[in-house]
């Protein structure tokens, strides 16, 4: 008998094996059939189509003469960039600003003077509450090489400069003048307004210059500059951005716009505006 057991006991399981299979597999095709427990993939990121411009192409650099006149402090110039507006702002930040951040006080020559370049663009990052992309550095070679690469800009002179005419009057500005130009140390009202012209020469410079040419010409005026200035922009950062540039200098219609940073001076200090900074910011630094 239990010879026979055994016998009856293997078909027995076998019997009990296929029937779970055939169970379980139309359990899983009627799962399956109705969607219920499928995970689905992330869909792929769709690639950004070439020679299309949006608001991811929107990027913020702060640009810095350090020129050899010791008697001159560094120039900084905010640059906001919107293709996808056709705008390019320009900000001339006095180099004795100084502000409050965290109970801290902090001014922009001091963090330049102690941490370089990065300490600039924190100073601007804090003070403004915004992301600054990337800095270049222009020494008094490279600032030239950029006024040559724009052609030079024609600009109203009111400075008492050996050369020019100081009557107010639009002339004609080489890279050697225009450099002599926003280093003078003795305007009126003092950095305020030598940060605001800065920001306005390399305006003019901009609107005034052939933009199909500069267009046509990028690729090897980028490694012009980028071989003599300190920047942290990569190539990786220009090719990503070649496109947008490119479309604001063949659309664009005197896009760049100079502002004066408003604010108060206060003794050898200037302090900027909170509330000229929040108008700047939602005007030109928001996505809308």
């Amino acid at each position: 008998m239990a010879k026979k057991t055994g016998h009856v006991a293997v078909p027995f399981l076998l019997t009990i094996f296929i029937g779970l299979i055939i169970v379980g597999g139309g359990a899983l095709f009627a799962w399956r059939y109705w969607g219920l427990g499928v995970i689905e993939k992330p869909s792929e990121p769709v690639p950004r189509v070439d020679g299309v411009v949006t608001s991811e192409d929107n990027h913020t650099i702060l640009l810095i003469l350090d020129s050899s006149n010791e008697l001159c402090p560094p120039t900084f110039v905010l640059m906001r960039s919107q293709p996808v507006k056709e705008q390019l702002l320009l900000i001339g930040i006095p180099s004795n600003s100084i502000a409050l951040v965290d109970d801290e006080q902090i001014g922009i020559s001091d963090k330049y003077a102690n941490q370089g370049s990065e300490g600039a663009v924190d100073f601007v990052e804090k003070v403004f509450d915004i992301k600054v992309d990337r800095y270049m550095k222009f020494g008094d070679e490279g600032f030239k090489k950029a006024c040559d690469i724009f052609g030079g800009v024609s600009y109203p002179v009111n400075a008492d400069i050996a050369g020019f005419k100081n009557d107010g009057s639009s002339q004609f500005l080489n890279s050697d003048q225009a450099l002599m130009f926003i280093t003078y140390t003795m305007f009126s009202d003092g950095e305020s307004e030598r940060a605001f012209t800065a920001a306005s020469v390399v305006a003019s410079m901009i609107n005034q210059t052939d933009g199909q040419y500069i267009s046509d010409t990028i690729d090897n005026s980028f490694n012009s500059l980028i071989n003599i200035t300190e920047s942290n922009i990569t190539s990786s950062d220009y090719k990503e951005r070649k496109s947008a540039i490119k479309y604001l200098f063949e659309h664009g219609n005197a896009f760049a716009v100079a502002f004066s940073l408003n604010g108060t001076n206060a003794s050898e200090d200037f302090i900027p505006s909170s509330s000229f900074i929040a108008s700047i910011k939602d005007e030109y630094f928001s996505e809308k």
